[in-house]
């Protein structure tokens, strides 16, 4: 069985510079061999940067995507407040009696 390796973080200024080598031709495989990259990680920056020219996910996401999340929030928001109205229905009905 294999060792799953550390998680290792990169600055938004290297990520670029891999990025650039790749898209100026340097091959894929010498990039990520070269710098002890994982593929999966290293196609991720290329494609989120060469699409939006960022790493970040939030502005790598689709207007569909940001939709829902916004639809969820909202949904959350809406049980948050149909909780509050029944425990102050219960609350005004003991008062009544």
């Amino acid at each position: 069985m294999t060792q799953r390796r550390p998680k290792r973080t990169y600055t938004d200024e290297f990520r670029v510079k891999m990025v650039q080598l790749y898209n100026n031709g340097k091959p894929r495989s010498e990039i990520i061999r070269e710098y002890d990259l994982t593929p999966s990680a290293f196609n991720k920056w290329v494609k989120r940067y060469n699409d939006t020219g960022s790493f970040t996910e939030a502005d790598n996401r689709s207007d569909h995507e940001k939709k829902m999340l916004k639809l969820q929030k909202e949904i959350e928001q809406l049980k948050m407040e149909n909780d509050i109205l029944k425990q102050a229905a219960l609350i005004m009905g003991r008062k009544e009696k």
